[in-house]
């Protein structure tokens, strides 16, 4: 891939806020990756390391890639809100369903704050890979064949059940 297009390609990045999310983000990796988009994966605490996860969204502010910020934080999930009120790129917040209450902390946002909130690590990196789709035509193809192939999966489980009398 020449360097014109590598700086082109689309990123998923994906901001942890501690060491414990690296199974969570692995999931969203892993069904990304099976997309073709690029995965990134950091980690920083908007809690205890703010100036960390600042140079962070520095660096990647300045990249000139496509991107979608994937946030995965528990507990007081300060992290998604902090990061999308710095970004100019979609931010999803998926955080780990360990505590069932943790999730309102992800969905009471303040104004003019507003990540995405998926639960399920593979809908959030394939919702991150749709908004990539938009300005990208063979990520958009992807998905799209993703979507016929599962369907069919569907139709010929009906055809089978159905063939078998049930």
């Amino acid at each position: 891939m020449s360097d014109q297009r590598a700086a082109e390609q689309p990123v998923i990045v994906i901001l942890m806020g501690s060491p414990a999310d690296r199974d969570h983000a692995a999931k969203i990796a892993e069904t990304a990756t099976a997309f073709g988009v690029d995965v990134e994966q950091r980690i920083g605490s908007a809690h205890k390391t703010p100036q960390h996860v600042l140079q962070i969204i520095e660096q990647y502010e300045a990249d000139p890639r496509p991107k979608v910020w994937v946030t995965i934080a528990g507990r007081s999930n300060a992290l998604s809100a902090f990061v999308d009120a710095a970004v100019s790129a979609p931010v999803i917040a998926c955080p780990p369903l360990s505590m069932p209450e943790d999730v309102w902390s992800s969905l009471r946002m303040p104004g003019d704050v507003s990540p995405m909130v998926v639960l399920d690590p593979a809908n959030a990196a394939q919702a991150a890979v749709k908004i990539l789709g938009v300005a990208d035509p063979s990520i958009a193809t992807r998905v799209r064949a993703t979507r016929v192939a599962r369907a069919a999966l569907v139709i010929h489980a009906d055809h089978t059940t159905t063939s078998d009398g049930n």
